[in-house]
C-alpha cells in the first residue's frame, strides 16, 4: 500500500500538525475557515443586534419628491439708469426761472429752465429786417435782369452791362439766403432760452440757481442730470466658462433675470437679459451681462447693488431637503428611513441645490424619507425616533 507523502513545510511551521497527511491537513484547514466565517457572521449579527438594543436616536425627516428646478447662475449686480442726460444751456444768458424741484419726476417735454430771451428776440427782429431788405433788393435785381435780357439782343445795352446786372441779381439772391439762415439761427437761439426735458426721468441735484449767468455749452458744469428709471438696467458679470451656455439659451428664448434687493428677498423683481458684452475681461476672467427691468414701482434705483439670478433652463428629478445631504470620505450620502424605523446609509450623486432643495441624480427614489437633522449620531441600521420641528430635542 502506497503511503501518502507528508509535507515537511507544515511540519516545520506547525509542529502540532506533524504526522498528518495531506488529506487530514486539508480537512483541518476547511474546518478552521468555516469557524472563522461563523465568527465573522456572528460578529456582524451581534453588531446589528447591539444597534437595535440601543435607544432610538431622535431625528427629523423629510420626504423626497419629484420636482422641476431651474438651472441658474447667481451674481452681484449694479443698477444703472436706462438713459442719463446732463442738461446744459446752448445759449448764454441770465437764468430767469427754474420750473422743477430736485428729485422730481419729469416727463419728456416738461419745461425745466427759462433763460432771459430779450437779447435773442432783438437779434431775431434784426435778422428778419435784414432778410426783408435783401429780399426787396433781390426782387428789384431780378426785374432789372429781365429788362436788360429783353433788349441786349437788340443792341440797346451791351453784353457787359447785362452780365453785371445778372451777377448783381445772383449776389443779392445769395445774400437773401444768408439772411434767411440768420433768421433761422436767431429763432433757434430764442427757442434755446426755454430748456425742456428730453426724456421721462427723475431730476438730480440742481447745480444752478435762479439769477445766475449761464454759459453756453459748459461741459464741466451741467445744470442738472436726469436719469431714466423705468425701464432700468442691472449690470452683472459671470465667469467666462458660462458664456457658451448663456449664449446657447439666449439664442433659443428670452432669459429671465431676477433682481433681489438685500433684505427684500420676498419681493424679487423680474426682468430679461438684453446684452452680452463683446469681450471677456482678461483681468477677472468674467464677462459683463445686462438685463432690463420695467421698474414701474421704482423698486430698483440707480447705483444700488442687488443679488442677481439668471435662469438658463429647468431640470426635473428627485429632490430632497438640502440639509439631508452629508459629505463623507467617499462623497455625498444620505440616511434613508426604512419601514422598521432603522436607517440605511445611501451614497448619492448630487446635482444642483436651489432654494434649500438638492437634486439627487442617483441614490434616492421619490417618496422615500430621508433624515434632515440628527445625522451625527447615526450609523448603518441605527434605530430612530422621528421628532417634529420645535420638539426641543438635541439632535447633534
Amino acid at each position: 500500500m502506497t503511503s501518502i507523502r507528508k509535507l515537511p513545510f507544515y511540519h516545520s511551521c506547525f509542529p502540532g500538525l506533524r504526522g498528518l497527511n495531506v488529506l487530514g491537513l486539508s480537512l483541518a484547514l476547511l474546518l478552521l475557515f468555516q469557524a472563522a466565517g461563523c465568527s465573522r457572521d456572528g460578529s456582524s449579527q451581534a453588531k446589528a443586534d447591539l444597534a437595535k438594543k440601543r435607544p432610538p436616536v431622535p431625528v427629523m425627516v423629510g420626504v423626497a419628491s419629484t420636482k422641476t428646478i431651474p438651472v441658474q447662475l447667481s451674481a452681484i449686480g449694479k443698477v444703472s439708469a436706462y438713459a442719463t442726460v446732463m442738461i446744459k444751456a446752448q445759449v448764454s444768458g441770465e437764468l430767469l426761472s427754474v420750473h422743477f424741484r430736485e428729485g422730481q419726476e419729469v416727463k419728456k417735454g416738461d419745461l425745466l429752465f427759462t433763460i432771459d430771451s430779450r437779447p435773442f428776440e432783438a437779434q431775431l427782429r434784426e435778422a428778419e429786417a435784414k432778410l426783408a431788405r435783401d429780399r426787396a433788393q433781390l426782387q428789384n435785381a431780378r426785374r432789372q435782369s429781365e429788362r436788360y435780357g429783353a433788349v441786349v439782343s437788340k443792341g440797346f445795352v451791351s453784353e457787359e452791362v447785362h452780365d453785371q446786372v445778372v451777377t448783381n441779381a445772383a449776389a443779392l439772391e445769395a445774400a437773401a439766403r444768408a439772411a434767411e439762415a440768420a433768421v433761422e439761427k436767431a429763432r433757434l437761439e430764442l427757442k434755446y432760452c426755454t430748456i425742456r426735458s428730453p426724456l421721462d426721468g427723475v431730476t438730480g441735484e440742481l447745480k444752478v440757481d435762479q439769477g445766475n449767468l449761464i454759459k453756453a455749452n459748459d461741459t464741466d458744469n451741467p445744470m442738472v442730470t436726469i436719469r431714466q428709471v423705468h425701464p432700468i438696467y442691472v449690470s452683472f458679470s459671470v465667469p467666462e466658462m458660462n458664456l457658451p451656455e448663456v449664449r446657447r439659451h439666449m439664442a433659443e428664448r428670452k432669459l429671465e433675470v431676477l433682481a433681489v434687493i438685500p433684505g427684500g428677498e420676498e419681493y424679487p423683481v423680474s426682468g430679461q437679459l438684453d446684452f452680452v458684452d463683446n469681450t471677456v475681461d482678461p483681468a477677472t476672467g468674467t464677462i459683463q451681462l445686462k438685463a432690463s427691468f420695467e421698474n414701474r414701482d421704482k423698486t430698483l434705483w440707480p447705483g444700488q447693488f442687488v443679488n442677481v439670478v439668471l435662469t438658463l433652463s429647468t431640470e426635473s428629478g428627485v429632490v430632497v431637503p438640502a440639509q439631508a445631504v452629508q459629505t463623507g470620505q467617499h462623497g455625498h450620502y444620505v440616511f434613508v428611513v426604512q419601514p422598521d424605523l432603522t436607517v440605511e446609509y445611501r451614497p448619492v450623486t448630487l446635482g444642483r441645490t436651489v432654494d434649500g432643495e438638492s437634486l439627487i441624480r442617483q441614490g434616492v427614489a421619490a417618496d422615500e424619507k430621508v433624515v434632515t437633522d440628527g445625522q451625527l449620531r447615526l450609523a448603518q441600521g441605527a434605530l430612530i425616533r422621528v421628532v417634529e420641528p420645535g420638539g426641543g430635542e438635541q439632535f447633534q
